[in-house]
């Protein structure tokens, strides 16, 4: 985007000194924002944060800041706000920020799409219905398949590949931007941003629901999908001796809830294994002293690996995760897996409201845990003790 900025239709001396200029610029103006990250951004937002108001003052400022001195050095406003949100997420209070800027974003973002709907030209849909086509088809296949054959061989599985897969079946905005920017410029035909626009709409639209019934598309996909899959799957194979091991308890799931589970019942001398899809919470029970792995819980290889037919629990402490729009939740998957895997063990579910208890009751789970209910039985049963 910044060298397209400074060129026009065909070259020039001029533009190739612009150009240079420009490349300079770009140096200088990330050179000032490394600066900025790391010596000025977190102290002040740190002072700033005292004041909520002034956080969400100065997120704006600093982004219309650095958008027109973008625009001033020529590097375009859109680099400049670019940059903006670079620093502001290099800061412990990113997350602060962005939560106070999501109604204002989604706000401006309905402004954003309305011009770009005012690009199309819904007289040229004819003629660009075929190329639309071509590229969507493209896009919704083709993407997926690139990230299944990348995540293959890196070792993943092909389950986790394919639902990896499915997360990039569209265009983003920012193809929209960079298009318009052409358009700008002289660089292509308007006729471009309208295919864009109508590919965007295409890949956007089918790419929500096929990520929403991602784990259907899933199981009928399967039986194809063996030649992406490395014999050993390094990255999510159980290790050996996970494998031969026998625990009395496994958990899935491992939160703050599961982390107090897994610490008191090793406390106890009970054998744990913690299963997570989080890296973060299985490298936190690993520096705990306790095994865990990670892997998902509806993946029915993963399942099988696992040292569950001689476990005499299995607890889930993760909510309902539904698949589809129908109430079917990752915990019935990990129930009917478990049981094909011969588990005869019990099972430990938490649940939330009395609803999901029956739910679960249902479905055969033989201990449903409600935390919050627990809690406050202990508490009063201690409270009372004190009286």
């Amino acid at each position: 985007m910044v060298a397209l900025s400074t060129i026009g239709i065909g070259a020039s001396e001029q533009n190739q000194n612009a150009l240079i200029n420009i490349i300079l610029s770009a140096i200088f103006a990330v050179s000032f924002v490394a600066f900025f990250v790391r010596y000025i951004a977190t102290p002040l937002v740190g002072k700033l944060a005292q004041t909520p108001e002034l956080l969400l003052i100065f997120a704006v400022t600093q982004t219309a800041l650095f958008a027109t001195v973008g625009e001033i050095m020529g590097l375009g406003k859109e680099v400049g706000g670019l940059l903006a949100g670079i620093s502001l997420a290099s800061t412990p209070y990113r997350e602060t920020i962005s939560s106070r800027l999501g109604p204002l974003r989604d706000f401006l973002l309905l402004f954003f799409f309305v011009a770009l709907g005012a690009h199309l030209d819904l007289s040229s849909l004819g003629d660009n219905i075929a190329n639309a086509a071509v590229f969507s088809l493209f896009v919704l296949i083709g993407n997926p398949l690139i990230v299944l054959i990348i995540m293959g061989l890196l070792g993943y599985r092909k389950r986790t590949g394919f639902l990896a897969g499915l997360t990039v079946a569209q265009i983003s905005e920012f193809s929209l931007i960079f298009i318009a920017m052409g358009v700008s410029i002289g660089h292509v035909q308007s006729q471009a941003l309208g295919l864009v626009t109508m590919v965007g709409i295409v890949t956007i639209a089918a790419s929500t629901y096929m990520i929403t019934y991602s784990h259907h598309l899933y199981a009928l996909c399967e039986p194809i999908l063996g030649i992406f899959e490395r014999k050993i799957p390094s990255r999510e194979s159980v290790t050996p001796d996970q494998h031969t091991n026998t625990y009395s308890i496994i958990i899935f799931g491992l939160g703050r809830f599961g982390t107090a589970l897994g610490t008191r019942l090793k406390n106890k001398n009970q054998k744990v294994l913690g299963i997570d899809f989080n890296p973060d919470s299985v490298k936190k029970w690993q520096q705990l002293g306790i095994d865990s792995h990670y892997g998902d819980a509806t993946d029915a290889e993963f399942i099988a690996e696992l040292p569950i037919r001689n476990a005499d629990w299995i607890i889930a402490t993760y909510p309902p995760h539904l698949t589809g729009l129908s109430y079917e939740d990752a915990r019935v998957t990990l129930i009917q897996l478990c049981r094909s895997c011969g588990f005869q063990g019990k099972l430990a579910f938490t649940s939330h409201t009395s609803q999901d208890t029956q739910y679960l009751k249902d479905e055969g789970v033989n201990l449903v845990l409600e935390p919050f209910q627990d809690a406050s039985d202990r508490s009063v049963e201690k409270l009372l003790e004190r009286q």
